[in-house]
């Protein structure tokens, strides 16, 4: 019955070795892939998906980045947060089909640069807004404290990303 448990266990002992963890935004992170799970069910459409699914990939690479101490090259934190943008939202483009055309009419006849249809891909579209969303709430976020005079509300990363996504994720829907 010992060796049973004590088998059960290791899996989980490196736990015990851990002294500290801390992320970008671990909240973030699970609060993103919960909305985009839960958009799915009730029939958002894909931009909004692909802006969860984008700020979920780049929280992710976020927390990865944080968790490397040494700078091994120059510019290490955004190319880790791009490949894990890459590495989650590239594979999902085959799945998430949400195209839409886009007829944008500036000068000159039908078919020269500025006057043709542009065909763009609703979930890419999304994602990338999540990826701008995440990376610049760290910075609005410290503007707020400034203007505040240094004070932090609780949880004012969390609630901040939520909101600006929930926004977001509005927009969209209405206007895509």
């Amino acid at each position: 019955m010992r060796l049973k448990k004590l088998l059960l266990l290791t899996p989980f002992s490196f736990l015990f070795l851990l002294s500290e963890v801390s992320a970008h935004c671990p909240l973030c992170t699970v609060g993103a892939v919960a909305l985009a799970g839960g958009a799915t069910l009730i029939g958002v459409n894909q931009a909004a998906i692909g802006l969860f699914i984008g700020a979920f990939a780049a929280s992710m690479g976020w927390w990865v980045s944080g968790l490397i101490k040494k700078k091994y090259i120059p510019g290490q934190r955004a190319a880790l947060v791009l490949f894990s943008f890459a590495t989650t939202v590239i594979p999902l483009l085959k799945l998430m089909d949400g195209i839409k055309p886009v007829y944008i009419s500036l000068i000159g006849n039908y078919g020269s640069l500025l006057n043709r249809t542009y065909i763009l891909n609703l979930f890419l579209v999304g994602s990338i807004l999540g990826l701008i969303v995440v990376s610049l709430t760290p910075w609005i976020s410290k503007k707020i404290v400034n203007l505040r005079n240094g004070k932090l509300m609780p949880f004012q990363g969390v609630l901040l990303t939520f909101v600006l996504l929930l926004i977001g994720a509005v927009l969209m829907q209405l206007i895509l």
